[in-house]
């Protein structure tokens, strides 16, 4: 079996969020389906108990996220960028896509903590690969499936 060596990149606000929301799985919801479990069990006949089928599998899954946030964790690397002069992981950009004169704020994180309603792209999206290292004030193109396209940066936040 093959593991997984790529480096997760999160923010510091992104590593919290996943500790707690390992806590909640750990402290609140393995609890939760254990006694679902001790519940079921005591219905009696485990090959037809629908309660008990049910509970196990909601213990596969919990016990799958939690691995999964452990291992996120575990080669997780904390990304701080308080550089203002240039973009990387973490920072805040404010660009404008010169065509349409249309202008967005993105936040670059991590793919994991990728959140596009709240503004949260990956570092590895296509905007994000073009703009990366570059300062305010330049006009980089962004190469995508759909074609190319120029953007100007506006500000660093």
């Amino acid at each position: 079996m093959q593991t997984n060596t790529k480096e997760i990149y999160l923010t510091e606000k992104g590593y919290d969020d996943i500790k707690k929301q390992l806590d909640e799985l750990k402290l609140v919801k393995r609890p939760e389906v254990i006694q679902a479990l001790k519940e079921a069990r005591a219905l009696g006949d485990l090959s037809e108990n629908a309660e008990y089928d049910a509970a196990r599998q909601e213990q596969a899954q919990v016990e799958g996220k939690i691995a999964e946030l452990e291992m996120m964790l575990e080669k997780a690397t904390i990304v701080k960028n308080t550089n203002k002069d240039t973009i990387g992981i973490g920072s805040t950009v404010k660009i404008c896509y010169v065509d349409d004169d249309e202008e967005e704020e993105y936040t670059i994180v991590g793919s994991k903590e990728v959140d596009p309603f709240a503004g949260k792209i990956s570092n590895e999206s296509p905007i994000a690969q073009a703009i990366l290292n570059h300062k305010v004030n330049d006009i980089v193109d962004v190469v995508s499936p759909a074609g190319s396209y120029p953007v100007k940066i506006l500000e660093i936040c």
